[in-house]
């Protein structure tokens, strides 16, 4: 894989029409694109990028992002924000870690960095699909993600 720069902190991002904005002052724990049939239907697309990041390290700037509650398709209590005005999806979190937020990656405003770690739910990836460059690939939701969490961190020592 071609080496990438390092983002600059915070990293900073919104919804589509501007209405909510944020910031992230520390890197991501890792990044990995998700093919389940959810995220197919939720971004519009083959699959969506996710970010997760410390809650500690995320705050809202501007704007007041509106919450859908719901049991997801593995049983977890989660919320997702968006905002209500363009209905732009901005960020996830699980009742089970309130420490981890899980930000869109795309509503990140610098997103030439980004290179997902992992793919997950490859047995719901369109089979036009064709998965490049270093990324681990597993046929559902990965039990453990501290070792994508290291190789992550790896990739990032310069």
């Amino acid at each position: 894989m071609t080496e990438m720069k390092r983002p600059a902190l915070p990293l900073t991002g919104g919804c589509p029409c501007g209405t909510i904005r944020f910031e992230v002052t520390a890197m991501p724990l890792f990044v990995y694109a998700c093919h389940c049939t959810d995220c197919q239907r939720w971004s519009g697309s083959a699959f969506s990028m996710s970010m997760p990041v410390a809650s500690k390290s995320f705050s809202v700037l501007r704007g007041q992002p509106k919450p859908w509650r719901r049991i997801n398709s593995m049983g977890v209590r989660v919320s997702y924000w968006f905002c209500s005005d363009c209905g732009g999806r901005i960020y996830g979190e699980r009742e089970s870690r309130p420490d981890i937020i899980v930000v869109r990656a795309g509503t990140l405003d610098d997103r030439s960095w980004l290179a997902p770690i992992a793919h997950v739910f490859m047995r719901s990836a369109q089979p036009w699909e064709q998965v490049s460059g270093d990324a681990e690939c597993f046929e559902t939701m990965p039990k453990d993600f501290q070792s994508l969490a290291e190789k992550w961190s790896q990739r990032w020592q310069a």
